[in-house]
């Protein structure tokens, strides 16, 4: 009994490796006679090409408060001056100053009563004002706004906060039509090795389909159905898809 264990085992062993390699053989006859009988093929293909951004958009801040709007005025003017300085120091230029935004700071006072007999009461009255600019600066210098450290302003009493820098690369539009030829070949080798599985080759382009394109960080993997437009980082990889189907001959 224990004997015909080890034999029964490996008679299943066996059945179980010839269905296996009869499906397998089957499954590749098919997708051979799916191409042979085709006239299309259709396969996707893609191109990565890295940049370096060249163009930044970098803004910042700056705010004042005083009890007089005549005061806070007088103090933002003189910081907006130690701001034009620092950022043309360090050789920043097309600096732009967007208009002033004046806020009042209100807060509930309490009222002394005029008399023993009349109770006391709050009424909300301005304190103070508080006055805000920005500025703007678009430059081709990337690696000079990148490394700008703004601690300087900060020690000279400037209420200083900057954020973060936009990365823009300006030539994509002319790098679309080089790089969609660069995926139409891709697509295309692609699709001449699934054809010489059935013995066929490919003739001409039939229809092309491109994709969207994606401009992710240099070194990421992320995606989006919609496309990518990254801004955060200097060096990015722009990657561009095209589904091209071909007459098979």
């Amino acid at each position: 009994m224990n004997e015909s264990r080890p034999q029964l085992f490996g008679m299943l062993a066996g059945l179980f490796l010839a269905v296996g390699l009869v499906l397998s053989s089957m499954l590749g006859t098919a997708a051979w006679v799916k191409i042979k009988n085709s006239q299309f093929i259709t396969s996707k293909g893609s191109t990565r090409k890295n940049v370096k951004s060249d163009l930044v958009v970098w803004r910042g801040s700056f705010t004042t408060e005083a009890p007089t709007l005549l005061e806070a005025q007088k103090k933002l003017k003189a910081d907006a001056v130690k701001v034009g300085l620092f950022l043309s120091g360090n050789g920043v230029t097309n600096i732009v100053f967007k208009p002033i935004v004046i806020e009042k700071r209100e807060a509930n006072v309490e009222v002394k009563a005029p008399a023993e007999d009349v109770k006391q009461w709050t009424e909300q009255r301005t304190i103070g004002y508080q006055l805000t600019q920005s500025v703007r600066v678009e430059s081709a210098d990337v690696d000079r706004l990148a490394q700008l450290d703004t601690t300087p302003l900060v020690e000279q009493g400037v209420l200083f906060t900057t954020e973060l820098p936009q990365f823009l690369y300006t030539k994509v539009a002319e790098e679309k039509i080089e790089m969609l030829a660069d995926a139409t070949k891709d697509a295309r080798a692609r699709a001449e090795q699934i054809a010489v599985q059935g013995s066929r080759s490919i003739a001409n382009l039939h229809d092309a389909e491109m994709g969207v394109f994606q401009i992710a960080p240099l070194h990421s993997s992320d995606t989006s159905g919609e496309g990518m437009n990254d801004t955060s980082s200097v060096d990015k990889t722009i990657t561009a898809v095209v589904t091209a189907t071909f007459l098979l001959k």
